[in-house]
């Protein structure tokens, strides 16, 4: 187990693996708080599931929502409706 020297979820180069995040975690790798993350989730522009009684994001769904804010952004650009 010494070669398992990294924490549990995160690769020894410091990539993080993890499939489901918690919301604090999911608010602090999209840099915004963690009361925007629960707004976003019950608007459904966020995705997550429950496991149990907890609230969880599932860590692709962080690239697919950002993904959405670019097209949503160059859309508005493209119709010169951009501020």
């Amino acid at each position: 187990m010494a070669a398992d020297a990294a924490a549990p979820g995160h690769a020894a180069d410091g990539a993080q693996d993890e499939l489901l995040l918690t919301v604090e975690e999911a608010a602090r790798r999209l840099r915004i708080g963690r009361t925007l993350v629960y707004q976003l989730i019950s608007s459904g522009k966020l995705e997550s599931v429950k496991v149990g009684r907890l609230r969880r994001v599932p860590a692709e769904c962080l690239p697919e929502y950002v993904a959405t804010l670019r097209r949503t952004r160059n859309s508005e650009a493209a119709d010169g409706s951009a501020a």
